[in-house]
């Protein structure tokens, strides 16, 4: 029997609220496990990334790269027919990345004399984490590589859990080759994370580590945070479906499900103005959820769930800029009127024929994404992941003459006079004793 809440959002309980709201990562439960395997790859290296490789996924390796021969061998065992709806996403994905790219460096004359200015810079190099276990996940592969190679990143390289014969996915090697990834590792979980963080004497250090995972990938990019910079924290997957009467239940209900095939963690909820919308799609998750490949991962993550009904559309927004999902689904007659007042999601989908596997896949946006409330603070993964920008100024004397008075007043009153007296000095001012 499929466990979801369904209730006006007037009659949830606090409690109910609380748990819709807080979607628990986890994190602090594994933190210290977590902790111990970073500082053992961090002083042994390649030795504990191989002890850690056997102990979690069950796999002994001696040599964690990806060769040229497993390269050559993965695209002479794909369909072409798959090659070219891959290379076809990847086009997408591109196209898309390229139109956010800013300009690399631009001026503006404030006031005569003091022209300031911004350059764009790509980062040296990047990791990208693409998930394993329950499935292999080209697609993220795509979208971590191509945004960092369209912003001009030197260097990127991608890890992967292996599988249990040591090998990775044809289509995941296949991925990494199209979007341009420079060297592929077979490694998953902290010590991947531990690898690309501090460096091995196989896996080299990177500056950034993008990509989703799960808690123990979570928890460990949270922590080498001292030594490498991230994308975000992500948790388990989630998608909030904003619906009225001009929603199709049985698609609505399909988003649903393929929501909860995910993981076990992942949520679900739908909030309508619609009773009878509400309705008809429970029923629909019910039939679909007893359809399902995954039907004891969907039934979990269906406890996850929620359909609730609002009073009026401003009740729904309002629940979820509070919500603040992952993938925001906007069924409704004046997605105008929604979308306007929308604060806070990772992505967002309008209309019917919108569902989030088009973000996931092929439409060319990004689906790493923030999760469990953060996207009231981050950005999906996009260019300025990968950029960092540094301002410029170019100020000529008769510039600097117009900004005198304010800048040695203003430093003087911090108690910082040999900061008035460098500006003083560029009018024939000299320090005294």
């Amino acid at each position: 029997m499929v466990i979801m809440l369904f209730k006006k959002l007037s009659d949830v309980s606090e409690a109910e609220m609380q748990k819709m709201l807080s979607r628990g990562s986890g994190l602090e439960d594994v933190a210290k496990t977590v902790s111990a395997v970073l500082s053992d790859v961090r002083t042994k290296g390649d030795a504990a990334v191989r002890e850690y490789t056997n102990k979690f996924d069950k796999v002994k390796l001696e040599n964690f790269e990806v060769s040229d021969e497993e390269f050559e061998q993965a695209f002479s065992c794909i369909d072409s027919k798959l090659l070219d709806h891959l290379k076809s996403a990847a086009e997408n994905i591109r196209a898309f990345h390229e139109a956010q790219l800013p300009e690399a460096t631009w001026f503006m004359e404030l006031k005569p004399g003091i022209v300031l200015g911004q350059k764009a810079t790509p980062l040296e190099s990047v990791g990208a984490y693409a998930p394993g276990g329950r499935a292999s996940y080209p697609s993220t592969v795509l979208m971590t590589v191509i945004p960092a190679r369209v912003a001009g990143v030197e260097q990127v390289i991608v890890c992967t859990p292996p599988k249990v014969d040591g090998s990775i996915h044809p289509l995941t090697l296949i991925a990494a080759k199209i979007a341009g990834a420079d060297k592929v590792f077979k490694l998953g979980g902290v010590q991947a994370i531990g690898a690309m963080a501090y460096g091995t004497e196989t896996v080299p250090k990177v500056d950034k580590i993008v990509g989703p995972g799960n808690v123990f990938v979570t928890s460990a990019k949270m922590q080498i945070r001292d030594v490498a910079e991230i994308d975000f924290p992500a948790g388990p997957s989630e998608v909030l479906i904003i619906a009225d009467e001009s929603a199709d239940a049985v698609m609505a209900a399909s988003d649903i499900i393929a929501q909860a095939e995910h993981d076990p963690s992942s949520v679900s909820i739908l909030i309508t103005t619609s009773q009878t919308l509400a309705e008809d799609v429970k029923r629909e998750v019910f039939v679909q959820a007893e359809q399902a490949a995954r039907n004891s991962i969907v039934k979990t993550s269906l406890e996850n769930a929620a359909i609730l009904t609002a009073d009026s559309m401003e009740h729904c927004i309002g629940f979820s800029n509070k919500f603040a999902p992952e993938h925001l689904e906007i069924m409704v007659y004046n997605s105008d009127f929604v979308l306007d007042r929308i604060r806070n999601a990772g992505s967002i989908f309008i209309g019917n024929y919108a569902p989030v596997p088009v973000g996931d896949y092929a439409s060319g946006t990004n689906h790493v994404l923030p999760t469990a409330g953060y996207a009231k603070i981050y950005s999906g993964l996009n260019i300025n992941h990968f950029i960092k920008y540094t301002s410029i100024q170019k100020i000529s004397k008769s510039g600097l003459e117009s900004l005198k008075e304010t800048i040695i007043a203003l430093a003087e009153e911090e108690g910082l006079q040999a900061h008035a007296d460098a500006i003083r000095t560029r009018f024939g001012y000299r320090p005294s004793k």
